[in-house]
């Protein structure tokens, strides 16, 4: 058993006397904790109290202040328009919303909104038909095509595109691309006279088409870098799941990547729909300022509400002035419908595929 046999509680019971090691109770080396300073049961105690400042604290209202903002100055601009407009409107002597014509200088004003209205939305309408296939196929290229060393260069230049003023858009369409889509229409006209928005008998030149072709190359490089984006963030499991079922390279697109960025796709498409209905300079130096509303494309003529803006308000007078802001105000409540829209049609999307996943 060794020289230190088991400790027995008494020498009665026939083991040695108890050592002096061995001598003292059980829990006499820790001292006892009073009943008091017990800490609570489930823990280490309770947590610090939080600071009533702190840098989360300030954070979180500065970002708060700022969305408010956006919303106050939002309602400013609404009331600022509304407040302006109202004595032109008062003044106006035709229905503002069906009347084509804009007289607002008269002795009688006589103005309404149709005309403009109808190209502003054709125009755009036109420009996003033309641009956003273009624009997904530039951004497919971009970002699972072309080798790196092609992407990362030809990315850059065309976010250099949106960076190029609207005037110079406009001058350039106006001086030099008049004549290459005037030849064009004429084309047209020829071989497609029988469809009415490629019919008369001219002249053709600052149109409709011109207005949107450009209008067109100013929202490629918005809804092409955002479509970029958003491709590039497709998940890869997603995309060499696809592949290693058998699918081939636009297969594996098809599949994984196209669904994935559809939010994000709808998204650059509105935000390029927001560009063109705003758009002001290069319309005014494009379109052929008629008030009529034509669904033909070739023919001289079209309007805006931004470009007649801009065209009028040097001559207008006060009643002339009110009229441009009620057409403002207009542009302002479609834009407004339209982010709206785009904001809705998103969180449905989104709302999907997170119902799927």
């Amino acid at each position: 058993m060794g020289d230190y046999p088991s400790r027995s509680a008494s020498t009665s019971a026939g083991g040695p006397a108890v050592t002096a090691r061995h001598s003292r109770p059980a829990g006499n080396g820790v001292s006892p904790i009073p009943p008091d300073d017990r800490p609570p049961l489930g823990g280490g105690g309770a947590l610090p109290t939080k600071a009533r400042f702190s840098m989360e604290t300030g954070f979180r209202g500065l970002s708060t202040a700022a969305a408010a903002m956006v919303l106050v100055i939002i309602v400013a601009i609404a009331i600022f328009l509304v407040s302006k407009a109202v004595p032109a409107l008062d003044a106006n002597t035709e229905n503002f919303l069906t009347y084509k014509a804009w007289f607002p200088n008269e002795t009688q004003p006589r103005f309404g909104i149709a005309a403009l209205a109808f190209g502003t939305v054709l125009t755009s309408v036109i420009a996003l038909i033309v641009a956003v296939p273009i624009a997904l196929g530039i951004a497919l290229f971009l970002s699972h095509y072309a080798p790196k060393r092609l992407a990362t260069p030809l990315g850059f230049v065309i976010d250099l595109l949106a960076a190029v003023p609207s005037v110079v858009f406009g001058l350039w369409g106006r001086d030099v691309f008049s004549e290459p889509v005037k030849s064009f229409s004429v084309w047209l006209n020829e071989y497609f006279g029988w469809l009415p928005i490629f019919g008369g008998d001219g002249p053709f030149g600052r149109s409709i088409l011109l207005g949107s072709l450009v209008l067109a190359i100013m929202v490629l490089p918005i809804v092409t870098s955002l479509s970029r984006e958003v491709f590039q963030q497709t998940p890869g499991m997603n995309e060499e799941a696809a592949l290693a079922l058998g699918a081939t390279k636009w297969e594996m697109i098809r599949t994984a990547v196209l669904p994935y960025g559809k939010p994000g796709v709808l998204a650059a498409v509105m935000l390029g729909l927001g560009r063109a209905l705003g758009e002001t300079i290069a319309l005014a130096l494009t379109l052929g300022t008629t008030f009529v509303i034509s669904f033909n494309v070739i023919e001289s003529g079209g309007n805006s509400i931004a470009a007649n803006i801009a065209n009028t308000f040097g001559e207008a007078n006060a009643t002339g002035r009110g009229a441009l802001i009620a057409s403002g105000l207009l542009l302002f409540a479609i834009t407004l419908v339209v982010n709206m829209a785009a904001r809705a049609i998103i969180y449905r999307r989104r709302e999907f595929r997170d119902s799927a996943a």
